[in-house]
């Protein structure tokens, strides 16, 4: 008989459920079972199991070091924001002054000299830093792979981005029309005025306040209604975004009435819907950064923002509660 070319299943590593070796030192049997798992590449060349005890304590600290970082980005970006606007109201009376005409914003913003440039610049960058956890917010959760999260996270994103362009106007183009404003005579008063609101309303109202908040709101409402009914983090925090989104979107009124005069408004809509939305970003990223229950947080779904990671999960840890 001649030698086949194929591997003979007596040549094939053999282990049992020690390891690759019996206990008298002898192969053991080959089964159909461990040569369809081998096939698979689910076994070490010895025998083991792939993607043991090591991989999944690897994955657990690659999960922790995504969450925490995803959960302190949350908390810095709050909380920044919030120290960078409180400025900018003490020195510009923001955002009560963005109602008013080209007559008053333009020569307050000229008095406000350089650095009330530098304050509305520190105000658009310190808010645009929530764009990063908002994306990396899936993975923590663990949900990836969810179309509705995946939909909510761009729109997330992109609030982020038309807010950013609304406060940097601010920076790159109210300050020329200020300076000009101030020094110009009465015809050139009258054109910059008419430059001014369309600006305003565009940049301002349309871009940055009216589709940045809607957006914004749609992501926090998707974030919630998911975290109330997957309990992937504490109900209640659900329940609370749920509620602080719905007083956010009564600010809108405001926003419309630049636009539809007449069209009823919530004076502290907008004091009380984005104080409580900014309280409740700060709270999501600390929620994230005290969770200690081991979960798919830690382990299978760190693979969602670490692609090289093997996919093996322990049954001790695929469980996604808080």
């Amino acid at each position: 008989m001649h030698p086949s070319s194929e591997p003979q299943l007596s040549t094939l590593p053999r282990r049992t459920r020690g390891g690759g070796q019996s206990r008298n030192g002898e192969p053991a049997p080959v089964t159909p079972r461990r040569v369809a798992v081998e096939a698979e590449g689910n076994l070490a060349p010895d025998g083991a199991p792939a993607g043991g005890v090591g991989t999944t304590t690897t994955r657990r600290r690659e999960g922790r070091v995504l969450r925490r970082t995803t959960g302190g980005l949350f908390v810095f970006g709050a909380i920044a924001f919030t120290a960078a606007a409180t400025l900018l109201a003490s020195a510009f009376d923001w955002p009560d002054i963005l109602r008013q005409p080209a007559g008053v914003v333009l020569p307050t913003f000229v008095a406000g000299g350089t650095s009330l440039v530098w304050i509305w610049f520190a105000t658009a960058w310190t808010y645009a830093i929530l764009a990063v956890p908002i994306l990396l917010l899936p993975a923590v959760l663990g949900r990836s792979a969810d179309p509705v999260l995946r939909a909510a996270t761009a729109i997330g994103a992109t609030s982020v981005l038309l807010s950013l362009i609304g406060f940097l106007r601010w920076v790159f183009v109210v300050p020329p029309l200020a300076e000009s404003y101030v020094g110009g005579d009465p015809t050139m008063r009258t054109a910059i005025d008419a430059a001014w609101t369309a600006q305003h309303q565009f940049g301002g109202a349309l871009l940055g306040e009216h589709l940045g908040q809607l957006l914004v709101i749609g992501w926090s409402v998707t974030v919630s209604a998911i975290i109330v009914r997957t309990r992937a983090l504490p109900r209640w925090l659900g329940v609370a975004g749920l509620a602080v989104s719905a007083i956010y979107l009564l600010n809108q009124g405001d926003i419309l009435a630049t636009a539809v005069p007449g069209f009823p408004v919530w004076d502290l809509a907008g004091l009380l819907g984005s104080t409580g939305w900014g309280v409740w970003v700060a709270v999501l990223g600390v929620t994230l950064l005290l969770r200690r229950n081991p979960s798919r947080v830690d382990t299978e779904d760190t693979r969602d923002a670490f692609p090289g990671t093997p996919t093996t999960t322990s049954p001790a840890t695929a469980d996604l509660r808080s």
